[in-house]
């Protein structure tokens, strides 16, 4: 599932293929993923818009448009962007195109239809509702130990909850908990203070050295972060812990024990 660092390649994407652009039309061949409406609706409200901005708010990307507006991308599990003209080029899975003045088409493709796209009256108001904490890659060190004070649940679960703050998933905590040495069963508020800072650092350390990488989710480079380690059996730096996997925080999880302290 793209996380942070793949939406920000998902936004860089958008802006070059839609910013400023007029959208004639939005063609729609499957609305499940569209959650605010049916399809018709959806295209309705988007003919003779402009995106004229993107945000990006942990994993979710929003398309501002010219009446104050915006369009909810949020990537789900297999979702992707594609900018084509030729039918030929389509992608195989698209649910819906939107069809810019220029004659570029820009398709979100999304097989498994785990994504959710909305139109959204209000981007801050939807912000609040879902509860989304602040950006993993502006947070300051004093407001992420905050969000852990008198945290009793283990550390993998922090992590994933996006309230505490938005962005890190399933794979990108796995591995500042595997550079931090932290077992990811551990408990925050356990944790010692420097420790926690420790934690803090390595996330904001791998989060922009990723995003500097702009990773495609499909296709990682061979020696990308977890490529490098995340798999049963795999000796961590000590030569003798071993990598094992189990479900954590109800997401499959890989950790190395004894190099991985459990607190």
């Amino acid at each position: 599932m793209p996380e942070l660092p793949e939406v920000n390649t998902f936004k860089q994407y958008f802006d070059a293929a839609a910013l400023q652009q007029t959208i004639m039309q939005v063609d729609v061949s499957d609305d499940k993923i569209i959650r605010s409406s049916d399809g018709a609706t959806f295209a309705e409200k988007l003919v003779g818009r402009t995106f004229v901005n993107s945000t990006r708010r942990g994993k979710y990307l929003f398309a501002d448009l010219d009446n104050g507006h915006s369009v909810l991308l949020h990537f789900g599990m297999t979702g992707d962007l594609k900018l084509y003209q030729h039918e030929e080029d389509r992608p195989r899975f698209e649910r819906f195109a939107f069809v810019f003045q220029d004659g570029n088409r820009l398709g979100f493709e999304d097989m498994r239809k785990f994504a959710r796209i909305n139109y959204l009256d209000d981007r801050d108001a939807f912000i609040i509702e879902k509860k989304l904490g602040p950006d993993a890659l502006v947070i300051g060190e004093a407001e992420f130990l905050a969000a852990m004070e008198g945290k009793k649940t283990n550390i993998k679960a922090f992590f994933l909850n996006q309230s505490n703050l938005a962005g890190v998933g399933n794979l990108y905590a796995d591995e500042v908990l595997f550079q931090t040495r932290v077992h990811p069963a551990s408990t925050v508020i356990k944790i010692p203070l420097k420790k926690r800072k420790e934690i803090f650092a390595k996330t904001q350390e791998v989060l922009h050295e990723a995003v500097e990488k702009a990773p495609y989710y499909k296709q990682y480079e061979e020696d990308w972060f977890w490529n490098k380690w995340r798999f049963d059996g795999h000796l961590a730096p000590d030569g003798k812990s071993k990598v094992e996997s189990g479900k954590i925080a109800g997401r499959t999880t890989y950790w190395a024990k004894p190099w991985q302290k459990k607190y």
